[in-house]
């Protein structure tokens, strides 16, 4: 691939990826946190089946592969983009966005466990770097409020899907899974969002703006984006500038809501950043789980 169009694409995802966090903070004001990213995930689900479907991509013809997709979509979808809306409520863009991609730290030792894949020395460096930046980011201290523990789950959980992924995601096509597990998570935190907190819709030309950059550009495009670079570039070291998400999450939050960051946060960012970029950098072939 052309290095600059690989440089343009990466930002444009990365930046996609990132400034969700800050226009779905921006998106509580007017939607309460599941039921906003409920509409989100069941509005793109919807729109990516219907495409699939016109464009005749082979759906998984067994109830048990059905049933790993909705699984899929309940650590993916329903974990993870449950506990960022929720942590929106409570801490900045910036720091929901670090502790959410700091995942593959996560990864490395899930996969040790469940998998028995080995990593090299420099992999493991890494992943104790990046919590010692955890750490550091969450002021020193192991007192966890509720937001940063959201932001932490939604870690856990996104490293679950991660592994859950590299098991099954084989038997399927990539564009299928994509959308129906973001279907099952969207629809799963719409009934969450009716049924566990108090519903709050305020819909004006504001609201649907977010909810439709959400669903279709932070979302649809995002992905697209996202799996075309892996599928046409090598996909550890594309995964390694994940680290450019977290950054432009910080930045976004900086910009548009006037978020006031720690250093503790941006010295924490920093480590967990290098710790992402050991883990990732080094994947082959072999053992490459993002």
């Amino acid at each position: 691939m052309n290095p600059i169009l690989y440089g343009i694409l990466v930002v444009i995802t990365t930046f996609l990826m990132g400034s969700s966090f800050t226009i779905g903070k921006i998106g509580l004001a007017y939607v309460s946190p599941l039921l906003l990213v409920g509409i989100r995930f069941t509005i793109a689900g919807v729109l990516m089946a219907l495409f699939l479907l016109v464009i005749k991509k082979p759906l998984p013809r067994s109830l048990h592969d059905w049933s790993r997709i909705f699984v899929i979509g309940l650590f993916q979808t329903a974990g993870v983009m449950g506990c960022i809306f929720l942590s929106l409520r409570t801490i900045t863009a910036g720091e929901s966005s670090i502790l959410t991609f700091s995942n593959p730290l996560i990864v490395v030792i899930l996969g040790t466990i469940f998998l028995g894949i080995r990593y090299r020395a420099l992999q493991w460096i890494g992943v104790f770097t990046g919590f010692i930046g955890v750490f550091i980011t969450l002021g020193f201290h192991l007192q966890l409020n509720t937001g940063t523990l959201f932001g932490l789950g939604a870690a856990f959980f996104w490293s679950i899907a991660t592994i859950l992924i590299k098991k099954w995601g084989s038997r399927f096509n990539i564009w299928v899974l994509t959308a129906y597990q973001m279907l099952f998570g969207g629809i799963l935190l719409l009934i969450m969002g009716v049924t566990l907190e108090t519903p709050k819709l305020i819909m004006n030309t504001n609201s649907i703006s977010i909810i439709l950059w959400l669903a279709i550009m932070a979302s649809i495009v995002q992905f697209a984006v996202w799996f075309y670079l892996l599928s046409e570039s090598d996909p550890g070291k594309t995964s390694a500038f994940l680290f450019l998400a977290p950054f432009f999450g910080t930045l976004t939050g900086w910009l548009f809501l006037n978020e006031v960051v720690e250093w503790t946060v941006y010295l924490g960012g920093l480590l967990i950043f290098i710790g992402i970029f050991f883990v990732n950098w080094t994947f082959s072939k072999k053992n490459k789980l993002l």
